[in-house]
């Protein structure tokens, strides 16, 4: 290493499901990229401690040991890699023109409104015509009004906290005390390790059911390390092409409504053969097909669960919906981020990634292959993580030191060719061996796989 700061020790949450004695992956490089008061730069580092860690050890437990290591600079690409994602030398698009923050009558909102259902429900919620109306109405209401009032319509919203505000909430202060990756784990039987293919996870199966940029960032280093990864989206609300894209590689895509009858009996022979199931979607859509983390463990007790939410399982917002932006702000980072404009007023701020997405991904990866090494020791059980949390983890980590100069390591893109055209894009974050760890294959085309336990290249 460059910088003897140490990295927050996340690894350290899957000791329970590690070979006893085993050591963090190593990484090297530069310590500080960004600036700011939050160490960002740590918390991404340790989550990708974390599945490199896992990785080692599950090659470890197979009988084919492989050196897995990372360095900053890939590191620090990887956590931006949705800005450097050029499709035909074209950057992509980021956050809508509703999304942000807006002032109210007694302080600041931050708004979601990137897919086209949560912008229709914005503008029902604030019950006016257009765009153009959205400012003016939330300055007539007070930022509980306009968090309540759009999430009650289906959208998104949170009003703008700070860090003890948040803590002394019913929210926050549901998520103070979890870990930043809780197990939940029985003796089971012992199992050997899936094989078959190339790659260090060869052979093994991740149902994905998760969407936006947390979950699918993770399962798609899954995918780049052997898994068969399949992701399924329901047909009635698609991904936003763009961020699709960016995830999209080493897995395969479809498309299935579970409440028809075809498609629930595909899934019940998907979750028979899986090894891994990865949600991320609210319980209450979850728990009406019997994809809940107590369901598929009393159906499937071979299959490692590993869930994600916005707000956490156990407190007044859970099920609420979240994303990484809204998160910031009701946690009280975008005011941490703030800065004071020429007029004198304090606008709030936000993360220079949107790290919480990427960690808690990487948390998700991590999770779902300890738990598969874990079987041959006789171990199995569920993982659940959560953005709030991460949140939380970021703002207990020492902030960074004074007298640094960050300096941002100059990423290292590669191309390739997809069915949405020439592509320019940041490879995995992890090395093998000394070696770059590559994608497997481009995104392909949306919804294009069947509902099968089938994969190219394999």
């Amino acid at each position: 290493m460059t910088d003897q700061t140490p990295v927050p020790e996340l690894w350290r949450s899957l000791e329970p499901l590690l070979p006893d004695g085993f050591e963090p992956a190593a990484w090297w490089g530069s310590r500080w990229w960004w600036g700011g008061p939050l160490d960002v730069e740590g918390l991404g580092l340790g989550a990708l401690q974390a599945l490199a860690t896992a990785v080692s050890a599950y090659a470890l437990t197979s009988g084919h040991p492989e050196r897995v290591s990372f360095a900053a600079g890939g590191a620090a690409a990887s956590f931006a890699s949705f800005a450097h994602l050029r499709i035909n030398g074209e950057p992509v698009r980021g956050f809508a023109p509703l999304s942000g923050f807006r002032r109210s009558a007694d302080g600041w909102v931050r708004l979601h409104a990137n897919y086209p259902h949560h912008e229709r429900a914005l503008l029902a919620a604030l019950n006016i015509n257009g765009p153009g109306e959205v400012d003016a109405e939330i300055r007539r209401r007070t930022s509980a009004d306009v968090e309540e009032t759009v999430t009650e319509h289906g959208g998104l919203a949170a009003a703008v906290r700070t860090p003890e505000q948040w803590a002394a909430s019913g929210p926050g202060g549901a998520v103070l005390h979890e870990p930043w990756l809780r197990l939940d784990l029985e003796a089971a039987e012992r199992a050997s390790l899936p094989c078959g293919g190339s790659g260090i996870l060869a052979g093994l199966r991740v149902l994905d059911l998760t969407r936006v940029i947390a979950g699918p960032s993770g399962s798609r280093i899954l995918g780049s390390l052997g898994a068969d990864v399949l992701r399924v989206d329901p047909p009635g609300i698609p991904e936003l092409e763009d961020q699709y894209v960016d995830t999209g590689f080493s897995k395969r895509s479809t498309a299935a409504d579970f409440g028809d009858p075809d498609a629930y009996r595909k899934l019940c022979g998907l979750l028979e053969g899986a090894d891994v199931v990865l949600t991320a979607y609210r319980s209450t859509a979850l728990s009406r097909f019997g994809l809940h983390t107590a369901a598929l463990r009393a159906d499937h007790p071979g299959v490692a669960v590993v869930s994600l939410d916005a707000w956490g399982d156990r407190g007044a917002w859970a099920g609420r919906r979240g994303f990484d932006s809204i998160v910031q702000a009701a946690a009280g980072i975008s005011h941490l981020y703030g800065n004071t404009e020429e007029d004198g007023e304090r606008r709030p701020g936000a993360l220079p990634v949107q790290i919480l997405d990427y960690a808690t991904g990487l948390g998700m990866a991590a999770a779902a292959v300890a738990l598969v090494a874990a079987r041959a020791r006789g171990l199995g059980g569920s993982a659940h993580l959560s953005l709030a949390r991460t949140a939380v983890e970021l703002m207990r980590l020492p902030g960074p030191p004074g007298g640094i100069k960050p300096e941002l390591p100059e990423p290292e893109l590669l191309t390739c060719r997809s069915g949405y055209g020439d592509l320019i894009y940041v490879p995995p974050p992890l090395l093998i061996n000394g070696a770059q760890l590559e994608y497997r294959w481009p995104p392909p085309r949306y919804g294009s796989a069947a509902l099968v336990w089938d994969y190219p290249g394999s």
